[in-house]
């Protein structure tokens, strides 16, 4: 298993949307979650309003990763929010966060599996 240090949710997501402001990639946190150990789940839209939701988790080593919670194409934003509120609704500790990209990549070093 890899020995990674690992930040509380809380400080992880601070400075994520702070780097991404910073090199011009608007973006804001759409729910808090728990402060320490929440999950993050991560919504990527473009200027088309077509949105992809990432969802954290871990390799098998430990490493942080994510999936493409909401299907390996562009969904509506609709499809999108509906997806969220699912998640909050199962996890109310669920961080979310929203960029502006119209690459619908992360704006930060992600590993996208599956």
């Amino acid at each position: 298993m890899r020995d990674e240090a690992r930040l509380k949710t809380g400080l992880w997501v601070s400075a994520v949307l702070r780097q991404a402001n910073n090199s011009g990639c608007p973006a804001f946190r759409r729910h808090r979650g728990d402060e320490d150990a929440g999950g993050v789940l991560v919504v990527l839209t473009n200027r088309d309003r077509r949105a992809v939701v990432l969802t954290q988790t871990r390799t098998p080593e430990g490493a942080r990763a994510w999936m493409r919670g909401s299907g390996a194409d562009p969904v509506s934003e609709a499809d999108a929010d509906a997806y969220v509120s699912r998640q909050i609704g199962r996890d109310p500790d669920l961080w979310v966060l929203e960029f502006e990209t119209d690459a619908l990549e992360p704006p930060f070093e992600a590993l996208v599996i599956g």
